[in-house]
């Protein structure tokens, strides 16, 4: 790596470790570690988001499946778009006014239970272990390419960062290196979909003419079916990529570090704006790396593709854009599994040990304590699981991150707001029903097990569909309707004051304006 690409790693590193160190000197409670305060701006908060959701699958994940089988990587690219409108509409305001830190907090709003609270939290801290794994799996192979580390030795090296950014700068320190990294990644995405556009004259449909016989797939490549032939698959997946962003613990816990439901639903129009700018620019990142780096040449540097838009940079602009290309997807990797330990931490540190093993009597001290702790617990964790999973396509992994979001915690959330008859029973059922369904279907998919030996395990999978929200999520819903049926009668004065809290903010953090 030239002296240039190191320059660049070291400036964004010490960028982001001086942001570290003042918010560190902000951090002084728990409202302050877990939401930096609650007070972001709209504008400040969105951009934040988009730092928190474009991660390492966006980038290196869905420019190498585009790269790699054409249109069908493309469906990454519109599933991770529209679910924002199911944050938007249905998600974003009433959490916001229901919650505190966590998604659990949001639930026994309406069920104070600790057995709710520690389900919630469980199934928050199992997708964020997904949802990790597939950042330091990017990492590790981003690292390796660059600077010839051995695999292993990169992930501890991203493990470290993360876990320093948590430690000491919570969540104010998170959000900052968030909006930091979403600027340069917007930038050098941009840079690299002008430069391919004018290899083609600025001629779009001259990059499709040209994208289709310089691959091995030929006509095949613009349309859908090269990975994905089985329809109810692909299905499936989609299912999970719209539906599986509202039930993000990472992504949801990112409305309460505004002061009110209005800001926190101005934040996520401003994400919608960046995060769909950017996926139609994914278009020009795969296309540009089929057309200019070659099958063969990602393959070898990557298996699952991850490598595609680094090598695209090298061709396009050398070393210098290559190296800050590289750099700026090593900021997106600290930056999102920053805000994914810290989400980890929240669910054990406020949930399970806060309110459930103190019984909510627990110091500001000892709650960040636990938190810190937490933090530590959750980076070592998902470094252990990435040291397996090198060979995984990044993008692929966050889409089973997003089918358990979709089936255990989307459906109770839903219920908690919307369904008058919703009790503890139901939400129970719901959790647990989407939760194991869903772990369960992937550990005897074709994800797992392959008789060719092309997966983790050689033998038949059980189950067909690599992705199994088309059977989770519905039976997540299912499971809390029937539930809901058959347990205890809803308590109604509480739906009611619920209902109204979700819909104006009184109780929270005041009414506002709509």
């Amino acid at each position: 790596m030239s002296g240039i690409g190191i320059a660049f790693f070291v400036g964004i590193v010490g960028i982001t470790l001086l942001v570290t160190y003042f918010a560190s000197k902000n951090t002084n409670s728990a409202q302050d570690f877990y939401t930096a305060g609650g007070g972001l701006t709209g504008w400040q908060n969105g951009i934040a988001i988009a730092g928190d959701y474009l991660s390492a699958a966006s980038f290196l994940g869905i420019a190498g499946a585009i790269a790699l089988t054409g249109f069908d990587g493309f469906f990454y690219s519109l599933g991770y778009l529209v679910a924002y409108l199911v944050v938007l509409y249905i998600v974003a305001e009433p959490l916001r006014n229901l919650g505190k830190y966590t998604l659990a907090d949001m639930i026994t709003a309406r069920f104070n239970q600790k057995k709710i609270r520690g389900t919630a939290a469980v199934s928050s801290i199992v997708i964020v272990l997904f949802y990790m794994i597939a950042q330091l799996v990017g990492a590790g192979a981003l690292i390796q390419l660059l600077l010839g580390i051995d695999y292993k030795f990169a992930v501890l090296i991203v493990g470290v960062m993360m876990t320093i950014y948590v430690l000491w700068g919570g969540m104010g320190a998170t959000s900052w290196v968030q909006i930091i990294k979403a600027i340069l990644l917007m930038l050098g995405t941009v840079i690299i979909s002008v430069l391919v556009l004018m290899k083609f004259n600025f001629n779009i449909l001259e990059m499709f003419s040209y994208v289709k016989t310089h691959q091995p797939h030929g006509e095949a490549y613009l349309n859908a079916g090269v990975k994905y032939t089985n329809g109810i698959d692909t299905m499936s997946m989609m299912i999970a990529l719209v539906l599986g962003t509202a039930g993000l613990p990472h992504i949801l816990m990112r409305f309460f570090t505004v002061k009110d439901a209005k800001t926190a639903r101005s934040s996520v129009v401003t994400a919608t704006w960046i995060v769909g700018i950017f996926y139609i620019l994914t278009i020009f990142l795969g296309f540009g790396a089929a057309a200019f780096v070659g099958t063969d040449a990602i393959l070898a540097a990557n298996p699952a593709g991850n490598m595609a838009a680094p090598l695209l940079a090298e061709v396009l602009g050398g070393d210098i854009l290559m190296s800050f290309i590289c750099a700026v997807a090593f900021a997106t990797i600290l930056a999102v599994v920053a805000g994914l330990v810290l989400s980890g931490a929240s669910a054990f540190g406020h949930d399970i040990y806060g309110q459930i093993i103190k019984k909510g009597k627990v110091t500001e001290r000892q709650q960040m304590l636990a938190a810190r702790w937490a933090s530590l617990g959750v980076s070592a964790f998902s470094i252990l699981l990435a040291l397996g999973a090198q060979s995984l396509n990044v993008a692929f992994l966050v889409s089973l991150a997003f089918c358990i979001a979709a089936s255990a915690n989307l459906p109770v959330i839903i219920y908690t707001i919307y369904y008058k008859k919703f009790n503890t029973t139901g939400a129970m059922a719901a959790m647990l029903t989407g939760l194991i369904t869903a772990l369960v279907l992937v550990a005897v998919s074709p994800n797992i097990w392959s008789p060719e030996g092309t997966a983790i395990l050689t033998g038949t999978p059980l189950f067909p569909l690599t992705n199994p929200a088309i059977v989770s999520v519905p039976l997540g819903f299912l499971a809390g309707w029937i539930g809901s049926l058959v347990g205890a009668k809803a308590d109604a004065k509480k739906y009611a004051e619920v209902e109204v809290r979700a819909n104006t903010g009184i109780g929270s953090s005041g009414s506002v304006d709509h």
